[in-house]
């Protein structure tokens, strides 16, 4: 789903922008410095948070906010993230959690949840300031997890949410379901549950496809599963998927985005569905997401004379 959002002239509120930066990469600082300078200079507000602020280059008209939550970003338009795929991830958990809409400047190497790159900086603060930006809501999954039947754990996802094995020398036995009716079994180093943004991420290290974000889906990816029938699945968006643990096999490890994780009961279930609330990004152009894997993927296309006329 896309909106589009328009420049509007003479506005006389202050605008603000939330400003998220990886201030352990030298280049993020720099990028910071220049992105602050330039809303500045067109009238736009800019807050970070004082853990980063004290590492920035900052002017004292930038407003500081000490708490880490969703919350500081009320009256903001916009969150702009600078780094990397791990920065850009914790910048979706602000805006799922906000509802603000993420404008990510990729600085580390793939960063597909990105919209511009470091040498785009010039582009991103002029789109800002004249709001030539649309809005995209990505797919996100909701995930629960069961021990015994009860609910001991509830988290979320933007890009996947992996089931994996604790210990290096002993498989997790798994059995998969889906909608209600088992699918299959067999020992692996885990599942990957994704959503089709996180199709490029683990998903697509553990052999995956690759889904274009427009398409509704969710997927389930084996991680070195040892069977003849473990092949990537693609589900109705509507499916509930679960993983089942098996009882007579080492407790295994939730990770959602790579970024958080709890350790499972024994004998876990863990269900995922598609998420209640999205996470709205911010984009600059109307690339083709072919373009965008080609490029980022730095996929071989010479040759390509492309359709007859």
């Amino acid at each position: 789903m896309t909106t589009t959002t328009e420049a509007t002239q003479g506005t006389t509120s202050r605008r603000t922008v939330f400003l998220l930066a990886h201030t352990g990469r030298p280049a993020a600082i720099r990028s910071a410095e220049l992105v602050v300078q330039g809303l500045l200079r067109s009238g736009i507000g800019v807050r970070v948070l004082a853990a980063e602020a004290a590492d920035l280059p900052l002017p004292a008209s930038v407003e500081t906010v000490a708490d880490a939550t969703p919350e500081v970003l009320d009256g903001c338009e916009l969150l702009i993230v600078l780094g990397g795929d791990g920065t850009l991830l914790r910048g979706a958990e602000f805006a799922r959690a906000s509802g603000v809409p993420m404008l990510g400047v990729n600085l580390g190497r793939v960063g597909f949840l990105a919209e511009a790159e470091r040498d785009d900086l010039d582009k991103v603060v002029d789109r800002v300031v004249t709001r030539a930006y649309e809005v995209e809501e990505r797919m996100t999954i909701d995930v629960v997890v069961r021990s015994n039947g009860d609910v001991v754990h509830r988290d979320w996802a933007l890009n996947e949410a992996a089931v994996q094995k604790v210990s290096p020398e002993r498989m997790l036995e798994v059995v998969l379901e889906i909608d209600g009716r088992p699918a299959t079994g067999f020992g692996c180093d885990g599942i990957v549950c994704a959503t089709p943004t996180g199709s490029t991420a683990y998903a697509f290290s553990a052999g995956g496809p690759v889904v274009w974000p427009e398409v509704e889906a969710l997927l389930m990816v084996p991680i070195s599963a040892h069977a003849l029938f473990a092949k990537p699945l693609v589900t109705s968006p509507t499916s509930v998927l679960a993983v089942e643990v098996q009882p007579h096999t080492p407790h295994g490890v939730l990770w959602c985005d790579g970024r958080r994780t709890v350790e499972l009961p024994h004998a876990a279930r863990v269900e995922v569905r598609r998420g209640a609330v999205p996470v709205r990004l911010a984009r600059l152009h109307h690339a083709s997401f072919t373009d965008r894997l080609v490029a980022k993927f730095a996929l071989p296309v010479s040759g390509w004379r492309g359709a007859p006329h």
